[in-house]
């Protein structure tokens, strides 16, 4: 009897070291306690979060937005000062109804120099005819000089009049070569006009652009995180002025690399809120990240030397949140949750 009262006070405390390292294996769901389901708290809601920046630089001049709005798509959140821009764009407007001006007086100048170049066509051709004309004369005053019926002097006349006509058949189709040329060169200054009139057309929409600029709209519906920019204040392109979160949330959860086979896309899963006391949400897996989350650190690990200690690796799952769930819409980017999910048969 002494023997077993000497022993049971080390049994105790056996028994109270089995209870321990029991429980310990069972919260952490390990061998034997490998449980019906995955569980991680390497979860959190994620969302669509957007930090508004201006595209361009100035000094803002309203902010009719407060900390935490809702607001719908298209509504305005900032607005800058608009005067340069605007001034910018009536110049740009001026330039290019003076390149348009410009081609159109262009083509002005084609159709008169054209017409120049038909009216010196026809003299040409008229030219050709007195031409001929004087030619038929001189040949048959020649015949008429040979046989003595013409005097010297008349023949005389008669090849100066041949002459006359031939220069000025030359002249004509000279001044033809000339007006061609007019219409060419007219033709050629009507590629640069048009150039000209794209630049300045192009100089317009950027100017319309740099104006748009000038006053920054929500995204896409949603809620407002905390204003950082107030009326006076200078900014340049890129300053972040607030934050744009979408109503969109998903989850992502990141799973042991062990328990990946025991999941699969559209399983159905649940997850509990830390923000919302344990409240319950359901949701499916929707996909599988192509990488482990240390693959996608600045500093990449390298195992080729040195020591060697395996750790178990997480890969990051999409969790889709069934729609219409009470509650739902109080959940933000960035709470904790705790995943449960339904082993699946390998």
């Amino acid at each position: 009897m002494k023997v077993l009262k000497h022993h049971i006070p080390t049994a105790v405390i056996l028994l109270i070291g089995l209870l321990g390292i029991g429980t310990v294996l069972y919260a952490w769901q390990l061998p034997p306690f490998g449980g019906a389901e995955i569980r991680t708290e390497n979860a959190y809601v994620r969302g669509s979060v957007t930090t508004i920046s201006p595209q361009i630089a100035g000094y803002v001049t309203d902010v009719p937005v407060s900390d935490f709005q809702t607001v719908a798509k298209g509504e305005v959140l900032v607005k800058l000062d608009d005067r340069t821009a605007t001034q910018t764009l009536a110049q740009a407007e001026a330039s290019a109804e003076s390149a348009g001006a410009a081609l159109t007086a262009n083509a002005q100048d084609i159709r008169s120099a054209e017409a120049v170049l038909e009216s010196r066509k026809a003299a040409a051709q008229a030219a050709k005819a007195a031409l001929d004309t004087a030619q038929a004369a001189w040949g048959r005053q020649d015949k008429l000089k040979a046989k003595g019926f013409l005097s010297q002097s008349d023949a005389d006349d008669s090849a100066l009049s041949l002459q006359q006509a031939q220069a000025a058949l030359t002249e004509a189709q000279s001044n033809v070569d000339v007006a061609r040329e007019d219409v060419a060169s007219a033709k050629v200054q009507t590629d640069t006009l048009k150039a000209q009139l794209a630049s300045a057309q192009a100089a317009v929409e950027l100017a319309k652009i740099d104006l748009e600029h000038t006053v920054i709209r929500a995204p896409r519906d949603g809620q407002l995180g905390q204003i950082g920019v107030k009326p006076g204040q200078y900014v340049t392109a890129g300053t972040s002025l607030m934050s744009h979160v979408a109503p969109q949330v998903w989850v992502i959860a990141n799973v042991k690399e062990r328990e990946l086979a025991d999941m699969a896309q559209g399983q159905k899963v649940r997850f509990t809120v830390d923000a919302l006391h344990d409240r319950a949400f359901t949701g499916h897996v929707s996909v599988f990240s192509p990488a482990t989350a240390s693959e996608y650190s600045v500093l990449g690990t390298s195992t080729a030397t040195g020591n060697f200690t395996k750790i178990a690796q997480r890969l990051p799952v999409r969790i889709e949140i069934d729609p219409d769930q009470p509650g739902a819409d109080r959940l933000s980017p960035g709470m904790s949750v705790v995943l449960h999910a339904p082993r699946q048969a390998s």
